[in-house]
């Protein structure tokens, strides 16, 4: 061989090596992998109806690794949820332990497929689902010096379920609290949101307050009133000493709470309505669709309460028009007993009551 063809041959090979390696690294799925159905456009409000009743996957894909924090999602789940009576999941993801720690914030394709199987598992399961960022503490630490880190994120996301049906919902950040405060939160996830109508410009987005979605936050929210294709939402757990009493692995004092019981008085159901109506005010003067994306009492609650609270809380969401997600379902708030493969009929019947 002469030298002209070994040159050649050398150049063709790295050519082919090239665009070999440029596949590989593409985050972005081959035409219609699983037989989806299309993306069809759907207003935020008869979105948030189709959200409806739901459960959050709580305690398996938010951790370093899926099974870290005590459960890994098994593909029976989805067709017990869904016979259970609950129409949507909300699905905790923390998309920062999988990503390059700098620019350009490469998501692992490893960990991605295993989001693709979880979606897809829930679409053929005729459930909605909603995909969040969860548990981002460099974020919160630091919102605007991190905040090109965090959109390039979701650009990734975005381009790679831009033709997933309209079942799935994006969730740009779950509970911004610490150094987020309403003006950098109002910057950042304007950003994120800037990025997503890139590739998916009508698919409904929830977005939430500072303070860990408080709320009482609500009026802080400043959502684009040029998109209409946005689902305001909040978390619930006051009486916060009652929801997590004992929760002494991430709560500090919460032992002292043990004991702590609801539903004995008239005001802790007056309160509960109370505070729902500053954020169907809000929401009436926005005209925007609420989702209450987390609610939920931890185990060491008395179960009695924690049935009177979970049916009190959920009934009175629903008068609200609130689509909600419970939190969660297999762990320590769990309505399902993964130990014994049974359902905790009581919480069960609290969140779907019989008709």
């Amino acid at each position: 061989m002469n030298w002209k063809n070994s040159i050649f041959t050398l150049l063709l090979f790295t050519l082919l090596l090239s665009l070999t390696g440029c596949k590989k690294k593409t985050n972005v799925l081959s035409e219609d992998p699983v037989g989806l159905p299309p993306f069809e456009e759907i207003g935020a409000f008869e979105q948030n109806v189709l959200l409806g009743r739901g459960v959050n996957f709580g305690n398996a894909l938010e951790g370093e690794n899926e099974g870290d924090m005590g459960m890994v999602i098994q593909e029976e789940y989805f067709t017990l949820i869904k016979q259970a009576g609950f129409q949507s999941l909300r699905v905790p993801i923390s998309w920062g332990y999988h990503a390059l720690p700098v620019y350009p914030s490469t998501i692992d394709l490893t960990f991605f497929s295993r989001i693709d199987w979880v979606i897809e598992n829930a679409i053929r399961a005729e459930l909605n689902a909603v995909i969040n960022c969860h548990h981002i503490d460099v974020l919160d630490a630091d919102p605007l010096g991190n905040k090109m880190w965090f959109v390039e994120i979701w650009r990734q996301i975005a381009d790679r379920y831009k033709d997933y049906p309209n079942s799935v919902i994006f969730e740009i950040k779950n509970e911004p609290h610490d150094q987020f405060n309403a003006d950098n939160w109002d910057e950042v996830y304007k950003a994120v949101l800037d990025v997503i109508r890139e590739t998916n410009p009508t698919r409904n987005v929830v977005i939430g307050p500072i303070n860990w979605n408080s709320f009482s936050s609500m009026n802080t929210l400043d959502l684009p009133e040029n998109d209409q294709h946005l689902i305001a939402t909040f978390h619930y757990y006051n009486p916060f000493q009652f929801t997590h009493q004992g929760a002494t692995g991430w709560v500090e004092g919460s032992g002292d709470w043990l004991g702590t019981t609801w539903g004995n008085l008239q005001s802790h159901y007056a309160r509960v309505i109370s505070d729902f109506e500053s954020v169907a005010d809000w929401a009436e003067a926005e005209n925007r669709p609420v989702y209450m994306g987390e609610f939920g009492a931890y185990e060491q609650a008395d179960m009695a309460s924690r049935v009177l609270w979970t049916d009190h809380v959920a009934r009175t969401a629903e008068s609200f028009d609130f689509s909600w997600a419970y939190w969660e379902f297999g762990a320590g708030f769990g309505i399902y007993d993964r130990n014994a493969g049974e359902w905790r009929e009581e919480l069960l019947g609290a969140l779907i009551p019989e008709e």
